[in-house]
Order: C-alpha cells, then structure tokens, then sequence
C-alpha cells in the first residue's frame, strides 16, 4: 500500500523504515529539511520537496500520515493539505494532538470531502523494533482501507498469551492497535495513556529515592539501609507483580549510571498530562495519583531531586525526550 508521510524525526522516520521492510508498501516523503530523507539511508523511498509535489506523487485515494508536533505544526500542514487533496484522500494525524482539535479537522475536512483519522501512537524511540501501539480515531471503513498500514507498524500478537474471555473480540487490539471510536477518540485514548504513564513514572521514582536515602545519617544507626538501587530495580524486572517495561527501562539507566549524573532532573510535561487532569475535572473524576504526578513535574523545574532525575532518564530511555533548558 502507499503512503505519504510528513515528519522525519524520532518517530516518523523510524516508522517509515518499519513500513518499508514490508515489501509491498511503497513511501513518499517530505520533512523540512532537506536531509531527513538521506539520513533514513533507504533506496526505496521517494523525497518529495514540497508538500504539492508529495500529493502528486501519491495515487489517489490517497493516504498522507502526519508525524509533526501538535499545535500549529501540525495545524497548518492539515489546513496546506486540506487545499491540495481531492475527495476521498484520507489525512492521519499521528501526532500527539489534543483530541478536541481532531473533531473540528474532522468536520471541516468532511465539508470537502476528505476523511481524517487521529493516530495516538506510542513506542518512542523503540517503535522500529518493537512496533507502535496505536489507539484510533475516525470511519470504520477508511480504518479498514488502512488496515494494511496499521498492521505493519503494529507490534503484532508477539509472545503474549492471550486473555482469557477475549474470543470474538476485535483480534486487531491483540495485534496492539484499537479503532477506539470516532473522530477524536484515538487520541482521547492516548491521552489517558500519557496521563497514566506519568502516574506511573512519578511512583518508580518515588519509591527508589525512598530506598536510595533509606541510608541517611539522619536515620537511626539501626534504622539505616545501604541498598544498590539498581540491584533492586533488577530484581523487580524478574516476576515482581510492578514489572513492567518502564521498569525495564529504569533499571538499564540505574545500571549504566547509579547517581544519574547526567540528569539535572528537570522534567518537562507535553501537554496530555494536563489534558487528562482537565478532562477528569470536566467528567468530576477524583484523578489524585495523575494530578499529583503533573504537579511533580512542574515542580521539578524548580528544585531537582534524585526521583526528577530517575523521570529524566526514563524519558530519555523511552522517547529520547532530553530535559527543557533551564
């Protein structure tokens, strides 16, 4: 199937890589800088200099994948594509965008006739290997003509046993993407992704400062424990019940660099934090743990612990996301 894809970075140029490995995918490409496309060092796909000379490189129906920060980024491009697509091209948004944005592009392409499809996608850095888990948006049919696409950036079934109680369920979510509803819904879904992935972040960090200063001369002598936090965050990796790949990840940084010196342990947040407490407040959901989580964040940027910069390396390890200037 073909493809057009806008934004080489961290992620696009890593899915078109992934994408490409299957042979009967074809590529077309555009980034703003002029390089991206040699830096993917593929034969087989094809640069385009603008973004008109990506749509005539495309036959139609055609399918335009954006893979561009959210906000105005991502805004313009939709609106430049929005002028140049015919009916019934299709533009994915595979950003981190806010999902109230997706429902507005939605109803205006619609006006002319265009489809659009919102991608939540997470795997970071790691998504060429391990595929990307994709939480969807849009029409049932235009995600059906695209099935082709998703199942190859997908990680697939992989070693994981199946869930009891699943048969006659959607097998695509076991392959690890979800057509989770209409317009907006795929990055509704992604957003609360996020917002739990900081929970999650923030009580690993939490936990291992505790053991890290459990040897404070502040402590009673009898009181006090030496723990190598690494060695700890090993052993957990190995059938503990808070295994888990964000774990994995921790313990790769502990073990490379026990003090994290490479880490100020200023934390940024990319906006799906916030997002998630909003729409919490919005739907009187008590959401404490992810509120709190967000709130270490902004904190962090102000006073630096050993935790912010367990957050930092996590960050690092899974999204090559480095820390904000101070």
């Amino acid at each position: 199937m073909q493809l057009g894809v806008i934004g080489l970075g961290r992620m696009g140029g890593n899915m078109v890589r992934r994408l490409l490995a299957e042979p009967s995918h074809s590529v077309v490409v555009y980034d703003r800088s002029p390089t991206a496309a040699q830096a993917l060092g593929l034969e087989r796909v094809r640069a385009a200099a603008d973004l008109s000379e990506l749509v005539v490189a495309l036959a139609p129906p055609r399918a335009i994948w954006i893979m561009l920060p959210a906000g105005d980024p991502t805004e313009q491009t939709v609106a430049q594509l929005a002028a140049l697509l015919v009916k019934g091209d299709v533009i994915i948004d595979g950003g981190n965008s806010f999902w109230q944005d997706d429902v507005r592009r939605a109803a205006m392409l619609r006006e002319r006739g265009l489809h659009y499809v919102d991608v939540g996608t997470s795997g970071g850095i790691w998504g060429l290997e391990r595929g990307y888990c994709m939480m969807i948006g849009g029409e049932p049919a235009v995600i059906k003509h695209l099935d082709p696409l998703l199942a190859t950036l997908a990680p697939g079934p992989g070693d994981i046993p199946q869930t009891p109680g699943r048969k006659g369920r959607d097998s695509r979510v076991e392959r690890g993407y979800l057509h989770a509803g209409p317009s907006g819904a795929g990055h509704f879904v992604k957003m609360i992704h996020n917002g739990i992935e900081y929970g999650l972040m923030q009580a690993y960090a939490e936990g291992i400062e505790i053991l890290k200063n459990a040897g404070s001369t502040d402590l009673p002598q009898g009181h006090r424990f030496d723990f190598d936090v690494a060695d700890v965050a090993e052993v957990w990796r190995r059938g503990s019940v808070i295994s888990s790949w964000l774990l994995d990840l921790t313990s790769s940084a502990l073990a490379r660099s026990p003090a994290l010196e490479g880490y100020l342990g200023r934390v940024a947040d990319s906006g799906e934090g916030r997002w998630t407490v909003n729409a919490a407040i919005d739907e009187a959901v008590a959401a404490p743990v992810l509120t709190a989580a967000l709130y270490a964040r902004f904190r962090s940027r102000r006073e630096h612990t050993f935790a912010d910069r367990l957050l930092s390396a996590m960050r690092d390890a899974f999204g090559g996301h480095k820390e904000p200037p101070a």
